[in-house]
């Protein structure tokens, strides 16, 4: 946490990127690269989940306290946050693909911690498998800006998209099907309509889970992304528009839903 403070009062004073990267994979002409990328964006985002992640870990200490599976319980939501901090600090496509799915995965623990109920058992499924129509969809989107532009990395992407908008030298309906299926992963994470049914149910696991999903972590994973692919976006009026339509309407769904909800925690 202390960290990401620290690396938050740098941007505000210098307002600089910073970006490290290294081969991963090279085979022949094409070069997979890992490493990290730390711009005002990330600042934000790591001081959110570091500061709610603490937060959370010392209300669990206590509430937690006579569980039996308390190390485990404490092991998943270490690996949920080093998972959260390695997706908001991805240089590229793939690497925030892998940490979008580990992140995913953590999910499916931490709602199904007390498998043992039936009803807990069952909303970790449906968290899952909801989940991964989403991430059907990003990795569809991934690889159609791959074909278009050549490039995972998000500084190369963006540039070369917008030369190729500016220059009219793709297929407008191919590239605004593969930004839907992009944006159909941040649908699934941040629980939006349509894919918005699992999020009521992830309210079986404790407590602490709970706040953690919906205050700052999994449920803001969706809107980092957007975000972050907020160049590619904005060049395509119509994905902005369905954008504002989706946020809309859930909206307007959640409240109507609350409205006869009776369980304080949904």
């Amino acid at each position: 946490m202390l960290f990401s403070i620290n690396l938050s009062i740098q941007q505000i004073n210098s307002n600089s990127i910073y970006q490290y990267v290294w081969s991963w994979i090279i085979i022949n002409d094409f070069s997979l690269e890992f490493g990290y990328l730390i711009d005002s964006l990330t600042s934000i985002m790591s001081v959110l989940i570091t500061t709610v992640g603490i937060m959370v870990l010392i209300y669990s200490d206590n509430y937690m306290a006579h569980d039996q599976a308390y190390l485990r319980f404490f092991a998943y939501m270490s690996f949920f946050s080093a998972s959260m901090l390695g997706l908001v600090t991805s240089s590229n496509l793939i690497q925030i693909y892998i940490f979008w799915e580990l992140v995913g995965v953590c999910s499916y623990l931490l709602i199904g911690f007390w498998f043992t109920r039936p009803l807990a058992a069952n909303a970790c499924q449906k968290a899952f498998v909801t989940n991964r129509i989403g991430d059907f969809g990003l990795l569809l989107g991934i690889l159609g800006f791959f074909w278009i532009t050549g490039s995972f990395e998000f500084r190369d992407l963006f540039e070369i998209f917008n030369n190729l908008i500016l220059n009219n030298e793709v297929n407008f309906l191919f590239v605004t099907l593969c930004a839907v299926l992009l944006f159909a992963g941040a649908i699934a994470k941040s629980a939006q309509f349509p894919l918005h049914v699992w999020l009521p149910d992830a309210m079986e696991g404790p407590t602490p889970i709970s706040a953690l999903i919906h205050a700052a972590t999994m449920v803001a994973a969706g809107i980092f992304l957007v975000a972050r692919l907020l160049p590619l976006f904005i060049v395509l009026p119509s994905i902005m528009n369905f954008i504002s339509l989706v946020g809309i309407i859930t909206v307007l769904l959640g409240a109507t839903l609350a409205l006869a909800q009776k369980d304080i925690k949904r």
